[in-house]
């Protein structure tokens, strides 16, 4: 078997694989759309391109995604994070960790 032939059996192979990381790769342009109605644009056709794809686990990301629209829009409202929540609630998850066993 000669190279060229063993390079087209290796990227068919890796066909799924690629097509997903292109796809997760393409989702993260989601939160740069400089509106929320090319958000809305963006979103829909990522879904219909995810769930085109025989990959099943793109395919129920692509239904999860449409499930979550509104709440995914709604930060093109207001673009807050509950990333410094979640640090304050896992920090306190530390200290009640290390504090089992103490008495009161």
């Amino acid at each position: 078997m000669d190279e060229k032939a063993r390079l087209q059996d290796a990227l068919k192979l890796n066909e799924p694989l690629a097509t997903a990381y292109y796809l997760k790769d393409e989702l993260r342009q989601f939160w740069k759309q400089p509106s929320k109605s090319a958000a809305e644009k963006f979103l829909t056709d990522w879904c219909r391109r995810a769930h085109a794809t025989s990959i099943r686990v793109l395919q129920t990301m692509s239904n999860t995604l449409l499930a979550h629209r509104r709440g995914l829009l709604n930060w093109y409202d207001e673009p807050i994070s509950t990333g410094p929540l979640e640090g304050i609630n896992n920090k306190i998850g530390a200290l009640q960790r290390r504090a089992y066993g103490f008495r009161n």
